[in-house]
C-alpha cells in the first residue's frame, strides 16, 4: 500500500531545466558554440560534470568553465524572476496532505536552492522531509537520495511513489525500489523513458488518487 509521495524538484515542481538549457545555450553563443538538447539532457537530474566536459570538447581544454557558468547563472536568474509551479503541482500536494500521505522531496540540487524556491512558491510547508545533495555522497542516478528519503520516513521503498522528469531521476528511483511516475517538461519530453510505472503530460492530467489507484493495480 502506498504511504508516501516523493517529489523531485528541478524540472518537476518548477521548470528550471528549460530555463537552464536556454541560459547555457545563450551563454555558449558568446563563444560561437552551440549546445544540442541531447547533450544538455545528459546532465539533467544529476551533477554538471558531463556538461562541463562538453564545454571543453567544443572550446578546448583551456575554456573557462567558471566564466560560462557565471554567464549562464546571470541569464537563468533573470528567467526565473517570476517563478511558477508546474501545472497541477499544488493540487497534488493539497490532495496528498488531505488524504494523509507522507510528502517528501529528493533532489540532486542543494538544500539552499530547493528551499528558496519552495519558499517563493509557498510550498515549503507541505514537505515533511527534504533530502538534497547536501545529505548524500552520490546524487542521481545513484539511488542514495531516495534511499535516504525512505529511511527518514521509516517506510519501505514499495510504499512510496517517486515523481520525476528526467532519466537520471527515473533510474535513481527504480534502483532504490520505488514506483516512478514520469512527468517530463519541454526539455525532457523527447527522451526515451523505460521501466517507469506511468507517464503524464502534467499533473493536471490525472488526480493523485487516480495515479495511486493505477500504481497499486499494476502487478
Amino acid at each position: 500500500m502506498i504511504k508516501a509521495i516523493i517529489f523531485d524538484f528541478d524540472g518537476l515542481i518548477i521548470d528550471t531545466e528549460t530555463a537552464w538549457y536556454d541560459a547555457y545555450k545563450e551563454a555558449l553563443g558568446f563563444y560561437n558554440a552551440d549546445l544540442p538538447l541531447d547533450e544538455f539532457a545528459k546532465c539533467i537530474g544529476t551533477h554538471d560534470t558531463v556538461l562541463f566536459e562538453y564545454f571543453k570538447s567544443q572550446l578546448g581544454e583551456s575554456c573557462n568553465v567558471q566564466e560560462i557558468e557565471s554567464r549562464a547563472s546571470d541569464i537563468h536568474r533573470v528567467k526565473m524572476a517570476t517563478v511558477q509551479a508546474r501545472e497541477g503541482v499544488k493540487e497534488y500536494l493539497e490532495e496528498a496532505k488531505s488524504s494523509g500521505y507522507r510528502i517528501a522531496l529528493a533532489s540532486s540540487s542543494s538544500r539552499e536552492w530547493v528551499t528558496h524556491f519552495l519558499g517563493e512558491l509557498g510550498l515549503l510547508q507541505y514537505f515533511e522531509s527534504i533530502t538534497t545533495r547536501d545529505d548524500v555522497e552520490k546524487v542521481k542516478p545513484a539511488p542514495d537520495l531516495y534511499l535516504k528519503a525512505i529511511k527518514r520516513l521509516h517506510i519501505s521503498p514499495a510504499e512510496a511513489i517517486a515523481f520525476e522528469d528526467s532519466l537520471n531521476g527515473l533510474n535513481a528511483a527504480v534502483a532504490a525500489g520505488l514506483k516512478c511516475v514520469i512527468v517530463p517538461n519541454s526539455v525532457t519530453e523527447s527522451l526515451t523513458f523505460e521501466k517507469h510505472d506511468l507517464r503524464l503530460k502534467s499533473m493536471a492530467e490525472k488526480s493523485l488518487a487516480e495515479v495511486i489507484k493505477h500504481i497499486e493495480n499494476v502487478k
